[in-house]
């Protein structure tokens, strides 16, 4: 397993008790594999959101969550970020759009376009999916039993 520097952009940050707890749990826990950050763009239009999105990740490969992108289960995440980390990708950033999604300039930046799921989540909910399946793609790839 190869340690990176995980930068996570939200817009807002969770708001709902069970949200803050979940988001706070897998983060912290994320620190044992990887190098977490996390950068909050404020709420606001989604061109304004876009483009604080792409300032606070700048060059750093961005993998954006949106409905448009690929799904996939938790091993072939731990594959992709692996597979990323040995090519020499030492950041990856991920984002998480505000309620009207990602603009297109956003998802035309992104390395990669990361569905996880096809239901609609809550904002709240799709950050603690987020940090949750980073997580068990660490555990996966460090060949932990978390994951079973």
């Amino acid at each position: 397993m190869w340690r990176v520097k995980l930068h996570f952009v939200t817009v807002g940050e969770p708001k709902l008790p069970f949200a803050k707890s979940g988001w706070d749990e897998y983060y912290g826990r994320l620190g044992r594999y990887h190098k977490p950050r996390v950068t909050r763009v404020p709420n606001s239009t989604p061109d304004k959101e876009g483009a604080a999105i792409l300032r606070a990740t700048g060059t750093t490969p961005l993998v954006a969550l949106d409905p448009r992108g690929r799904q996939m289960t938790s091993e072939e995440l731990a594959s992709f970020l692996d597979r990323l980390a040995v090519s020499g990708v030492g950041d990856l950033a991920f984002c998480v759009g505000g309620p009207d999604g990602l603009t297109n300039e956003v998802r035309g930046k992104a390395h990669t376009l990361w569905s996880l799921s096809n239901l609609t989540l809550p904002h709240d909910l799709a950050m603690i999916v987020l940090l949750e399946a980073v997580y068990r793609a660490a555990t996966i790839s460090a060949n932990e039993p978390y994951h079973r």
